[in-house]
């Protein structure tokens, strides 16, 4: 039976990486006969400055019902500074699908990619567990006598019981499948009194059903310390919305930059529901039509994909030749080569051809 891939190509330097993303997929569905449905979503700044659009009910409606993936772009475009658009296709996916789970795979493959004195690749591997759907993303709040001296901004950090555990499980799950001895959980219950109280709570509550697992706290402060200080010591991390937003950013620092990080958004305890992946670089509009955009993390974001679809092996597969592109330094400049995003992409693509 097909199954349908929704790709929206973004914005800035999205439609660039995402053309090369959609050739990975083309090469699965011709090589290995992967029974692959490309639908390409015309959505974005383009669209939106052009009919007003941002996320049309029939799509979303048309995504939940029939797609088995959404493989999204960079989203954000100067000429909307209020980037609302942007947020109805994200959050419409993310809130819509009930997409708790923002999953982050961190790994460095090359040690020359690991910004820190004397460590390795080998020092950074661990994964990043995000609650998605929750936290002050939620947009409750307002602002009162805007523009007055007088004036008030709120925005409410939301946490339920639901949606803390159920991220908590996600990662002890993880840890569990992945023979992980620890999992450290972030927050600021000692200045958030009451709703990350919640969290720490929950967390060693949820800890109890995990024998052979540890669980550590951490206040999120230090976690960020204690990454660059020893990223080793991490193999499963669980955080806030806004808090995972920020981590994963320094941690992909860690791995090469952003150009190397992808990311999986999934209900983690229904894994046959539509589930969205992206790379998570930005749009940087002053990169756009330069050819200098890295497009590894989409095609990672790629693999992650394949093995939520049930194609086991392809993403070890296309890391493992990332990683010998990045030695050879048959890759973009962001991480040590001289190569333009088509040629990086070729080259990978050359390789993973004979090997599927």
């Amino acid at each position: 039976m097909s199954q349908l891939i929704a790709v929206i190509p973004g914005d800035g330097i999205g439609p660039e990486v995402m053309a090369q993303a959609v050739r990975l997929l083309e090469l699965y569905r011709n090589k290995k006969s992967y029974d692959l449905d490309l639908w390409t979503l015309d959505l974005g700044a383009a669209r939106y400055l052009r009919d007003g659009v941002s996320y049309p009910k029939d799509i979303a409606e048309r995504i939940e019902r029939e797609a088995s993936a959404v493989l999204l772009g960079a989203m954000g475009d100067p000429r909307v500074p209020s980037l609302d658009y942007a947020r109805d296709i994200l959050f419409g996916l993310r809130f819509g699908l009930d997409l708790y789970a923002n999953v982050r795979p961190v790994r460095a493959l090359a040690d020359r990619l690991v910004p820190l004195k004397d460590r390795t690749k080998s020092d950074v591997d661990f994964a990043v567990f995000r609650e998605n759907t929750e936290g002050v993303y939620v947009n409750v709040g307002g602002q009162f006598k805007r523009g007055t001296p007088d004036e008030i901004a709120i925005n409410e950090d939301i946490n339920t019981r639901k949606g803390v555990e159920r991220i908590v499980v996600a990662a002890f799950e993880h840890a569990k499948r992945t023979k992980s001895k620890t999992v450290h959980m972030a927050d600021k219950s000692n200045a958030m009194q009451h709703a990350h109280e919640l969290w720490k709570r929950t967390f060693f509550e949820v800890a109890t059903r995990y024998p052979g697992i540890e669980p550590r706290h951490v206040y999120v402060d230090a976690l960020c310390l204690f990454l660059v200080q020893d990223p080793s010591q991490f193999k499963v991390i669980v955080t806030n919305n806004l808090f995972g937003d920020i981590v994963t950013d320094l941690a992909a620092g860690l791995q090469g930059g952003l150009g190397m990080a992808a990311s999986a958004n999934v209900h983690a305890s229904e894994p046959s529901r539509v589930a969205m992946f992206e790379p998570v670089h930005g749009s940087a509009p002053t990169l756009v039509g330069k050819d200098l955009a890295n497009p590894f993390a989409s095609f990672l974001t790629v693999g992650m994909m394949l093995t939520h679809l049930g194609y086991e092996g392809e993403e070890a597969r296309i890391e493992q030749v990332i990683a010998a592109a990045i030695e050879k330094k048959m890759c973009t400049r962001d991480v040590g080569g001289d190569l333009g995003t088509k040629a990086a992409a070729d080259w990978v693509l050359a390789e993973l051809s004979k090997q599927v």
